[in-house]
């Protein structure tokens, strides 16, 4: 696709019997310049709170556009609508993802498909999007490692890019970087988190962070000798304690702590809205079109 760009300029044209009445003439000249498509979105798992989130962030960022709303809920209702927003999208819910793959990858634009869905669909869905040349964006909660070894070898096969996202929160992201850095310091640590309910626990980001730790190749907590009594918590990695809350009504939260001699040095991330995954969402977006395999982390692009 290609706009056309006009400029106006001014020239002196000099008459040969009179130098000095100089007259001035306009013209026109016209280029055309290429123009870059919009990012073709498509939300898998539409309907969920992060994908209602997901379809308001994406309308109103600049370079991309909603494509295609997937879910088993609401189907054939506009998907503007479901979200709360004031104008409808024209755009109606469908619970096949490849009829709007097919449609999209006529139009020739780079495409996304962001998947919200759950662990046993997740190869399916990146399949078929990459049979359609479409990137994909994987942020599914427990989402197996032979999954995400399987979608690589994919993507290597099809050279076609995708990004598994444990989490598209930059601030835990960037608490995780904090923890990195502390452990070459400190050979004591914690992990205290709080949760509204104990379905995922301990959470994907202490099992992150712990295994972040254990991978520099330190040993945690040697002094501490009260290993099988409960209440000191879950060992995960190389003997980092983990300690879940959980009370409705409390935000989603992760606190590490470390701690030496008449030292102790803490760092808390907390999560009150799906909001704060935004940013990290629209970033992701925007760096998987130049993907050509997979990547595991958002970390990668921060």
């Amino acid at each position: 696709m290609a706009s056309l760009s006009c400029h106006f300029h001014t020239t002196n044209l000099l008459n040969s019997k009179n130098v000095n009445s100089g007259k001035k003439k306009r013209f026109i000249s016209c280029s055309a310049q290429p123009t870059q498509s919009n990012i073709k979105v498509v939300i898998n798992g539409a309907t969920k709170e992060i994908g209602r989130a997901a379809v308001v962030a994406v309308t109103k960022a600049r370079g991309m556009e909603v494509a295609g709303a997937v879910d088993t809920c609401h189907v054939g209702e506009d998907i503007g609508k479901v979200c709360g927003m004031e104008e409808p999208l024209e755009i109606p819910i469908i619970n096949d993802l490849t009829l709007i793959l097919g449609s999209i990858s006529q139009s020739k634009a780079p495409g996304v498909v962001v998947d919200f869905t759950d662990p046993s669909s997740v190869y399916e869905n990146v399949k078929q999007a990459t049979a359609f040349g479409m990137k994909s964006i994987v942020y599914v909660p427990r989402i197996k490692l032979d999954t995400v070894a399987a979608l690589s070898a994919l993507c290597e096969k099809a050279t076609m890019g995708v990004l598994v996202a444990p989490t598209l929160s930059i601030g835990s992201i960037l608490l995780q970087q904090a923890a990195i850095s502390a452990s070459f310091h400190y050979s004591n640590v914690e992990i205290v988190e709080s949760r509204a309910n104990a379905k995922e626990l301990p959470s994907a980001d202490a099992n992150q962070i712990a295994n972040n730790l254990s991978n520099i190749g330190q040993i945690y907590n040697r002094e501490d000798s009260s290993t099988d009594v409960l209440a000191r918590g879950q060992v995960l990695g190389d003997g980092i304690r983990v300690h879940s809350l959980v009370l409705p009504g409390l935000p989603s939260s992760t606190a590490v702590h470390f701690s030496g001699p008449g030292d102790v040095y803490s760092i808390k991330h907390d999560i009150t809205d799906v909001q704060c995954l935004m940013p990290g969402l629209l970033l992701a977006i925007r760096k998987v079109v130049r993907l050509k395999n997979l990547v595991y982390g958002l970390e990668k692009f921060i």
